[in-house]
């Protein structure tokens, strides 16, 4: 059962199983440091399909299956799936996932939303509620652009602190440890984040918005823990970007926590800055979630990496509240994984 350790953080005791995962991605992402560890590639930004909010629903969907498939696993022997999306109402999550006929449980936060789902689907093995369960989130530049932002036949210039919203997803598959003793990776505790608001309302500098949320979760979890960041192999925030990631290791090492030897983001990790016009880098819910479900648990699973502290961070906003003048609300949630 799961036992609280301090005041934020839950301690996993049986160490539910990474079953199995998949990632997949579009072409800007394929062409990125890491397209060759994604599980299937797209070149066509609808997928075929006949908008891109449809396209952004088989993109989930294909990494579900996918993640089923390695798994050797069909969509019945799933108990219950945890998905979200960044447009209105999850549509993204509903729509892809709606045939696999499998108890459905959808989540919203932002880009945050990998780190909560899998924390979620790991407390419903570890308590006996399910046997086996799914996490999934998804994000398309183009969806994401029309719902937050501008039209792109607009053309609107992006200032330097924007970051690209990724098309990608990426799923996981989780089952309990006394039925896949033989998984080399576990999930070993959970912190779930509070709101952080600096009052910052540049929608176009959301890294500097969630840096004091990761900040604070993360903060929470050495306090409640004991732990150092020397004591992990990796401590992965997503998605923080130039801007928000550089506002983090500063504000750890304000707090005494010297993070930067081992912290990475997925924001920079998933393009290559130099090469390719993304500005402040990535983000988006796929952003993290397909370097998670790619070469972070591929690097796992064959003893490259022990322990992983994965952040994901979410800013809370919505289209409506940016026109009203609010500022953004953000929220990092954090999943301990070890092999």
């Amino acid at each position: 059962m799961p036992k609280r350790i301090g005041r934020y953080t839950i301690e996993l005791e049986t160490n539910p199983a990474v079953v199995g995962f998949a990632a997949v991605a579009g072409k800007k992402e394929y062409e990125g440091p890491y397209g060759q560890y994604y599980d299937q590639c797209h070149t066509d930004t609808t997928l075929g399909e006949s908008s891109w909010e449809k396209a952004e629903s088989r993109l989930q969907n294909e990494a579900v299956q996918i993640a089923l498939k390695k798994s050797k696993l069909k969509n019945t022997d799933i108990d219950c799936i945890f998905a979200g999306d960044l447009l209105n109402q999850c549509i993204s999550s509903t729509f892809g996932l709606r045939s696999l006929d499998i108890p459905f449980l959808g989540q919203y936060g932002a880009c945050s939303t990998m780190a909560q789902t899998l924390g979620i689907a790991s407390l419903f093995v570890e308590s006996g509620a399910a046997a086996r369960t799914a996490a999934v989130t998804s994000s398309h530049f183009c969806s994401a652009e029309r719902q937050f932002r501008l039209p792109l036949e607009y053309g609107g210039q992006r200032t330097p602190t924007a970051q690209w919203t990724a098309t990608a997803a990426g799923a996981m598959i989780l089952g309990a440890r006394t039925q896949y003793q033989a998984a080399p990776v576990g999930i070993r505790a959970i912190t779930f984040g509070r709101i952080v608001d600096f009052g910052l309302k540049d929608a176009a500098n959301m890294g500097a918005a969630m840096a004091p949320a990761a900040a604070n979760t993360l903060e929470d979890y050495f306090n409640d823990t004991g732990s150092n960041p020397q004591d992990y192999d990796l401590i992965l925030t997503g998605d923080l970007g130039l801007i928000g990631s550089e506002l983090l290791d500063e504000l750890m090492n304000h707090e005494g926590k010297d993070i930067r030897s081992v912290h990475n983001d997925c924001g920079l990790m998933i393009y290559d800055r130099n090469k390719q016009d993304v500005h402040a880098g990535g983000s988006g819910c796929g952003c993290s979630a397909a370097i998670l479900c790619s070469v972070i648990l591929q690097q796992m699973s064959a003893g490259q990496l022990h322990k992983v502290l994965f952040i994901g961070t979410g800013a809370l906003m919505s289209p409506t509240s940016q026109q009203q003048g609010e500022s953004i609300p953000s929220v990092a949630h954090l999943v301990f994984l070890q092999a």
